[in-house]
């Protein structure tokens, strides 16, 4: 077991730091906005996925039901999400962005996006084909967290 020391160390000290610094490279995202990690998790999904349900988007953060519901109610409040009742259910919630947060979305992927194509390109072939294979094991990994949530 001691094998998986150095693995399990180097998984999370490497992903953590790649997005820290692809979002301060980037210098664009929802930092000045002074929101926490799990409320700009939040937006960021919603603009991926715009119309989700709060519980599907609770279910994808790992999050309990009722501390999304709280996020949601805080950045309905601070205008940065829309939150509209369901046709069909009124009790099911669907959301998506408020204009500034869509614009905040839109420009930060945009600069994100230009700075890994231009990094990607900097690197050979063997070194996209390991990060290919990396990006599956981290998938597959990803897969087996959510199916052990309780």
């Amino acid at each position: 077991m001691n094998t998986l020391i150095d693995p399990v160390t180097e998984v999370s000290r490497v992903v953590g730091r790649f997005r820290r610094q692809l979002r301060r490279s980037a210098r664009r995202g929802f930092d000045s906005t002074r929101l926490t990690e799990s409320q700009s998790e939040l937006l960021w999904l919603v603009g991926r996925r715009p119309g989700i349900s709060v519980s599907a988007a609770a279910a994808e953060l790992g999050l309990v039901p009722n501390t999304a519901s709280t996020l949601v109610s805080k950045l309905v409040a601070r205008g940065l999400l829309i939150r509209t009742a369901g046709v069909t259910d009124r009790r099911v919630g669907h959301l998506r962005l408020a204009g500034a947060a869509q614009q905040i979305v839109d420009t930060s992927r945009a600069a994100r996006r230009a700075l890994l194509t231009e990094v990607l390109t900097e690197l050979d072939d063997h070194q996209i084909d390991s990060l290919t294979k990396g990006l599956e094991v981290l998938d597959t990994m990803t897969q087996r967290l959510q199916e052990r949530r309780p």
